[in-house]
């Protein structure tokens, strides 16, 4: 029997086709999973990934419910165009606190993922609450009312305990303090000796929208700012042996 025969007779068999479709998609599978049985950890540790300040976990927090990963990805590939206009294609390090991830899978808007430092406090502020007068193609809502939404903190503590239960590791120290590291990174005037004790000397610590009073608006931009500013890529070596 030919190739050509055995490939016609496996086609119009259904149950031959069934049986051997199984067996391809079973030794696939297996040759996918059995190895992560072996290995303690699928994501490479990497120097300067810290979970989110309660700020910043705030603000997350208020990038998630306006669903700005609807038309935003967090997720650069390895491919050159993509590595050529946004930077360094993301590591699986850099979303191992989030939860849940903010990948996406559009981009009606730019990606993301290293938008942390590249503009200033002021231009995001313009750009959410009139994101045309900065862009004048953008189709983006405006969302100048976080500038009045006016934070408190009050259960930022009791979100840092729950994102522990799934795995992000928040000490007893962190979650005591919570409130006070919540306040204290938007005041530029504070002691904030404690917040960069614990969450390192690389925390933005100002006044992000300009206000005397803390707003929805200085969560997000603390968000924002550190999105992708974790890893120093300018030393970065990716592990050869995973």
């Amino acid at each position: 029997m030919s190739l050509l025969s055995k490939h016609k007779f496996i086609e119009t068999n259904a149950t031959v086709l069934l049986i051997l479709s199984l067996l391809v998609v079973s030794v696939g599978g297996l040759v996918e999973i059995v190895p992560l049985f072996y290995i303690q950890n699928t994501i490479e540790k990497v120097k300067g990934m810290r979970p989110y300040t309660p700020l910043e976990l705030a603000g997350r927090n208020i990038y998630v419910r306006e669903g700005c990963y609807l038309c935003h990805s967090q997720m650069i590939r390895p491919l050159r165009d993509e590595v050529e206009r946004y930077g360094p294609y993301s590591l699986a390090a850099e979303s191992m606190y989030d939860h849940p991830f903010q990948w996406g899978s559009e981009r009606t808007g730019p990606d993301l993922a290293r938008v942390g430092g590249r503009y200033s406090d002021e231009w995001h502020v313009h750009h959410l609450t009139d994101p045309r007068s900065v862009v004048p193609e953008s189709v983006m809502p405006t969302y100048g009312f976080m500038l009045h939404d006016v934070i408190d903190g009050k259960y930022i503590a009791d979100v840092m305990k729950t994102n522990r239960e799934v795995g992000v590791p928040y000490t007893d120290e962190q979650i005591a303090n919570a409130l006070a590291d919540f306040k204290a990174q938007a005041n530029p005037d504070a002691d904030t000796s404690g917040l960069l004790k614990r969450y390192g000397d690389k925390v933005n610590v100002r006044n992000f929208d300009g206000q005397p009073q803390l707003t929805e608006m200085d969560a997000l931009i603390a968000y924002l700012q550190v999105l992708g500013t974790m890893v120093d890529f300018s030393t970065f070596i990716p592990d050869a042996s995973r």
